[in-house]
């Protein structure tokens, strides 16, 4: 004594409205595994530590405190590029005028 497929999909129908189920009695692959999970948004922002100000953005932004920086990597770097245009291997001038520039061609 077996039962009809109707039936059976009747019995189904009714048991994914109860517990609000997806009724899928084809077996259709619909995603909705995937859209059943947490979102990973939140947990991977929160992961990064939050962007700080960096030492020229604090002192652009408060001026009247005249703060001096020690930061060696930069004196280091502002002496190291001295002593390159003091050799004259340094960063060649923009050419920022002249008839070529104005017309468009490099």
């Amino acid at each position: 004594m077996s039962v009809p497929r109707a039936r059976l999909l009747q019995l189904m129908e009714a048991r994914c409205k109860l517990f609000e189920t997806t009724f899928n009695p084809e077996g259709i692959r619909a995603g909705n595994k995937i859209l059943r999970q947490r979102l990973k948004g939140p947990a991977l922002a929160g992961y990064y530590p939050r962007r700080l100000w960096t030492m020229q953005e604090f002192q652009a932004e408060f001026r009247d405190l005249h703060l001096m920086v020690d930061d060696e990597k930069e004196l280091d770097r502002f002496e190291h590029v001295s002593l390159l245009k003091a050799r004259g291997k340094g960063a060649p001038k923009k050419k920022n005028s002249g008839p070529d520039f104005k017309k468009g061609k490099k």
